[in-house]
């Protein structure tokens, strides 16, 4: 290969190397200058009346930097109330006993409402209580209010395939529940006054938060789930309607007008929603790796299971 020849393909090389750097720093200062654009929309649309709406989705896990931004919205003057939108089977029952927490300090200061989509059951129920009204779609699913923990149990496998786990603990009840062993009957007793403590726990929140009698809640608090239609016979919902219905009740009873925007508290930044527009999959896909989060479920659950036997 010749000299020149040489130096030809260098050039190509630098250039394409030039256009990539180019490239990559004009992408750059557009992100540096839509995020600084959109503190400033932040920034102003947090300082104008509001209401404040939160989406719960999917299956509930703790979550502290959304607990402390739910808390936060209480001493914000600007948010004049808050819409509690909820679509999910449950989850962990200290993720949904956070939430419940955070959004009871802002029921203390303001009107809050819940507004129930397609599920709304066991944790997804326990967030929604400290709500002045609930409301729901005839066909919601809701209620399930009980506790679940669940643990597997392979010794019979092991066996047959030849495996054998030894543990090392301080104390009976150390490796209880156990993947490797059977449940001892005292760690069976042991698991189910945990359950039924979380269980009470629960029961108690409901009968308080919707001025029923503990005796009563107790009749339906068997872990099935009620439509909404039912729910309301129940009095575990006040309402059948949607967010137009809760903002209606709104302007009626807590003179939030109406034409009151609606901002919300945790939806995707709008950084993120204009980048995602410009530039498509590809911010989809990098914010995805990037920020990604995995969802951790801690302890017992308080979550509809549609596919178990016991209802």
């Amino acid at each position: 290969m010749s000299l020149e020849t040489d130096l030809l393909l260098d050039r190509r090389r630098l250039k394409s190397r030039l256009i990539l750097w180019r490239s990559l720093t004009v992408i750059l200062l557009v992100v540096a200058l839509l995020i600084g654009f959109g503190r400033m929309a932040g920034t102003l649309t947090s300082s104008s009346r509001h209401i404040a709406r939160l989406d719960i989705q999917g299956t509930i896990g703790t979550d502290s930097a959304l607990e402390k931004k739910i808390r936060d919205l209480a001493e914000n003057d600007s948010a004049l109330g808050l819409i509690v939108r909820i679509n999910s089977p449950g989850g962990s029952v200290a993720g949904g006993e956070g939430l419940h927490d955070a959004i009871a300090k802002v029921a203390a200061k303001k009107p809050v409402v819940a507004v129930m989509g397609s599920t709304a059951a066991s944790a997804g129920y326990m967030v929604a209580l400290p709500a002045a009204r609930i409301f729901a779609r005839g066909s919601t699913l809701t209620g399930s209010i009980g506790v679940l923990l669940e643990t597997g149990e392979a010794s019979v496998l092991m066996d047959r395939v030849g495996i054998r786990a030894e543990a090392i603990t301080s104390g009976p009840l150390k490796d209880q529940p156990s993947l490797t062993k059977p449940l001892s009957p005292e760690g069976r007793l042991v698991l189910r006054g945990l359950v039924d403590d979380i269980f009470d726990q629960f029961v108690t929140m409901v009968a308080t938060e919707r001025k029923m009698d503990k005796t009563r809640v107790l009749q339906f608090a068997d872990g099935r789930a009620y439509t909404g239609r039912q729910a309301l016979e129940l009095g575990l919902i006040d309402q059948i309607g949607d967010e137009g219905a809760a903002r209606e009740w709104l302007d009626r009873d807590r003179q939030l007008p109406i034409t009151l925007p609606v901002r919300d508290l945790n939806e995707e930044r709008w950084t993120r929603r204009v980048l995602q527009s410009s530039l498509g999959g590809i911010w989809d896909r990098l914010a995805k790796t990037l920020f990604g989060q995995s969802l951790m479920l801690d302890g017992a659950m308080a979550v509809w299971q549609p596919s178990s036997t016991g209802g």
